[in-house]
């Protein structure tokens, strides 16, 4: 009896795991007509970083997927565009800044990105003290 119920149970979940593959190539049948697709930058459901949705357009078709905007994003070339970052240079005395410049890594989705970028941060003191008191193991 327990044989016949482990076999019942194996044979309803092979099928739904068909039905579920069936599904997923119908989608990718449907949305595999159109090669040139064009999408457009992942605008936040809320405030300016998390979830949100791109919207892409190929011909009359439009799809909608979802995506993430990190909150650490630099709003200035926006999230889908990568860069490959040099090293931080010197501290400018006068502004209080110190900068570094970017070369273009990668478009993600098309976006449209300058080859090169110049960011700036202000400098951090160092005089953060290292020294920290030691606590001893006295025997007395």
């Amino acid at each position: 009896m327990q044989h016949r119920g482990f076999f019942l149970l194996a044979l309803l979940a092979l099928l739904v795991i068909t039905s579920a593959v069936a599904k997923k190539k119908e989608k990718v049948k449907k949305g595999g007509e159109c090669s040139e697709w064009t999408w457009g930058p992942c605008s936040p459901s809320s405030k300016d970083c998390g979830m949100g949705f791109r919207e892409g357009t190929c011909g009359a078709q439009t799809q909608r997927i979802h995506c993430k905007v990190p909150c650490n994003w630099k709003k200035e070339f926006g999230a889908d565009c990568k860069y490959k970052f040099e090293s931080w240079g010197a501290c400018d005395g006068t502004t209080g800044t110190k900068a570094r410049q970017g070369t273009l890594k990668k478009a993600r989705y098309n976006a449209q990105c300058q080859e090169t970028i110049r960011v700036t941060k202000p400098c951090t003191s160092k005089t953060k003290s290292k020294t920290k008191a030691k606590k001893g193991k006295g025997r007395d």
